[in-house]
């Protein structure tokens, strides 16, 4: 199998969870981060949602994040691996998009995962009640506040901060410190 690029916006680049040959910045367009996406499983319950982050078409936006190369001899179980950790509850799509390298070289045929606008985990809410949800919701992987940090902190670490990332962070703070 020939190697597999694949392109981390959210959890992915704190813990890819798969062998990576190469890991390089990466823009995605078309798409950009957010929190549109409730959590049934991993960072909330179906009692009490939480939110995670997905990629939501929109005209104009730009997503920065990274490009991993899987090698070929570990392809296979990657794509395994990740079908089974983005697709468990069918909100995901599975996608094959083009993203720009930081060094300007385009690669097409990017394993991506985005939203299915029509599901119903799919929902956008302002920013301020995106911080109350994440604020409070835990779920099978933890506290959706520690998502939302770790987040945060490893695109600032490659240089990427997102500022809506950065408000939700320090009005999550404020929240749980009240």
């Amino acid at each position: 199998m020939k190697d597999l690029w694949v392109f981390g916006y959210g959890s992915l680049l704190w813990n890819p969870g798969f062998a990576v040959a190469e890991t390089r910045q990466a823009c995605l367009h078309g798409w950009r981060r957010s929190f549109c996406m409730t959590s049934i499983h991993h960072r909330g319950t179906v009692d009490a949602p939480g939110l995670v982050l997905a990629l939501d078409r929109a005209d104009g936006a730009l997503c920065h994040g990274v490009a991993f190369r899987v090698a070929g001899c570990d392809a296979a179980a990657t794509l395994g691996y990740l079908r089974a950790r983005e697709l468990v509850s069918s909100a995901y799509l599975e996608t094959r998009q083009s993203v720009t390298l930081d060094c300007g070289q385009i690669l097409d045929d990017v394993l991506t995962y985005v939203i299915d606008p029509l599901h119903e985990q799919y929902c956008i809410w302002p920013l301020e009640a995106q911080a109350q949800i994440i604020a409070h919701a835990i779920g099978g992987r933890g506290p959706n506040d520690e998502y939302l940090e770790n987040t945060a902190h490893h695109l600032h670490l490659l240089g990427l901060p997102d500022p809506d990332l950065d408000w939700l962070v320090a009005r999550v703070r404020q929240i749980k410190a009240s």
